[in-house]
């Protein structure tokens, strides 16, 4: 369905993808995961046209699509979310949804048929109580939510999640992710999620990409990639003694940190 082939980008002297090739199938869920600075929310900007990369093609159902514009990519069918929501405060929830579906599809549709699609949207993700209050006051997950059924109303035959559940707690984080994996399940919705919160990501993916300082280091099944001394490495381990303090941090062995970060 889309394949990123070779692809380099550079900024400066920093090399962020050097050339990586990343394949997504069609009906799949695609876990994106690596460290900071790995080059995952990179490789997304590269796909939706934000960037343009120095070298290598991305292809979406066989199309070259490189270097088209954001607005032109999302109508052929490839949405995104952000790291950080950023709604239009003073519009309520609804109008937000509808400008997305209004400016985000091939075919515009009338205003009432916009608010049809986004009602559709904002119930499915469960803020239906929520529709007429003015989406700066809604919470983090209230955000993350609404910014999911932006992207679900464009119509996206390809989804590409960025950290949607960072910032939620553990709860709230296997709601979030229940609902991806629902919506890939029963719309069919091929899906590309990158996410630091490894629990999440291990258990809802289907396959998982590695990325480490912007180039490939492994791919496979989440059990796989779990078990990869490569990935604990230079992944798990290193992001496992950032998040521990103190003398803890020296006591933990490869298994208790795949144990905390992956839930194996």
């Amino acid at each position: 369905m889309l394949e990123a082939k070779n692809i380099t980008k550079r900024f400066g002297g920093l090399v962020a993808l050097n050339n990586v090739t990343l394949t997504v199938r069609k009906g799949e869920l695609l876990g994106l995961i690596g460290p900071n600075g790995s080059g995952k929310t990179t490789m997304f900007n590269v796909i939706t046209g934000y960037y343009r990369p120095e070298g290598g093609r991305v292809y979406y159902n066989g199309q070259d699509i490189t270097g088209l514009r954001p607005h032109k990519i999302v109508k052929m069918g490839i949405a995104r979310t952000f790291q950080i929501p950023k709604p239009f405060g003073r519009l309520t929830v609804v109008e937000n949804v509808m400008s997305a579906a209004m400016y985000g599809r091939e075919e515009v549709p009338s205003r009432g048929e916009a608010k049809e699609i986004a009602m559709e949207w904002l119930e499915y993700v469960r803020l239906k109580d929520k529709v007429n209050v003015e989406a700066k006051s809604l919470n983090i997950v209230e955000r993350k939510l609404m910014e999911l059924a932006r992207a679900f109303s464009t119509d996206p035959r390809l989804l590409l999640l960025d950290e949607l559940v960072a910032g939620l707690n553990p709860s709230e984080m296997m709601e979030v992710v229940e609902l991806v994996r629902r919506l890939v399940d029963e719309k069919g919705i091929t899906t590309v999620m990158v996410e630091h919160v490894m629990k999440a990501v291990m258990t809802i993916s289907d396959r998982v990409f590695v990325l480490h300082r912007g180039t490939k280091l492994a791919e496979g099944k989440p059990e796989e990639i779990a078990r990869d001394p490569k990935v604990v490495e230079a992944y798990i381990l290193e992001t496992g003694r950032i998040a521990l303090h103190g003398e803890a941090k020296k006591l933990l062995g490869m298994e208790e940190v795949k144990k905390a970060y992956l839930g194996i």
